[in-house]
C-alpha cells in the first residue's frame, strides 16, 4: 500500500473521535515510523496556558496505535494500548507539536514503540512509550 493511502486510512479512522477533537492529523508514515500533529492552543491547554499532559499523551497513544495498526492484518486482528509513560520535557503555549512514534519493537503479540513529540523547531517536548497487545479478532 502506498504512502498517501496509508495516511487517508489513518485520518480516516479519526472522525467523530478524540483524535478529530484534539484535530490530530497523520502527516508522514515509512516503514518503521508514523508522524501526527496536533495544534497546540487554549483548547489543549491546562490552567496555566501550557499544552496539557494529557493532551500529549493522547496524541502519542493515538499515533502509536495507530502505526501498531498499518503493521496486522485488521480483517484478523486489533489493537490493544496496554501501557504508556510520558516524560514532558517542556512547556508549549501555542502553534503545532509532532509525534513520530518509531517501532522499538514488532512481535506477532505485542508492538513496543517510542513516541517523540517535538515542536516546529524540533525541540523535544515529550517523550514516550506504548506497547500495543496484538489480539486476534473474535469470530
Amino acid at each position: 500500500m502506498d504512502k498517501i493511502k496509508i495516511l487517508e486510512i489513518c485520518n480516516k479512522f479519526t472522525k467523530n473521535t478524540l483524535m478529530e477533537t484534539l484535530h490530530i492529523e497523520y502527516i508522514d508514515v515509512g516503514e518503521d515510523f508514523l508522524t501526527a500533529k496536533m495544534p497546540v492552543n487554549a483548547k489543549v491547554h491546562q490552567p496555566m496556558g501550557l499544552l496539557h499532559g494529557g493532551a500529549s499523551v493522547a496524541l502519542a497513544e493515538s499515533v502509536g496505535s495507530a502505526a501498531s495498526m498499518i503493521f496486522v492484518d485488521l480483517q484478523e486482528y486489533e489493537v490493544r494500548g496496554i501501557e504508556i509513560s510520558s516524560n514532558h520535557l517542556k512547556s508549549k503555549r501555542e502553534g503545532v507539536v509532532f509525534a513520530t512514534a518509531q517501532i522499538i519493537h514488532k512481535g506477532n503479540k505485542l508492538h513496543l514503540w517510542e513516541i517523540k513529540i517535538t515542536d516546529e523547531d524540533n525541540q523535544l517536548i515529550s517523550l514516550c512509550k506504548l506497547t500495543n497487545m496484538i489480539l486476534p479478532k473474535r469470530k
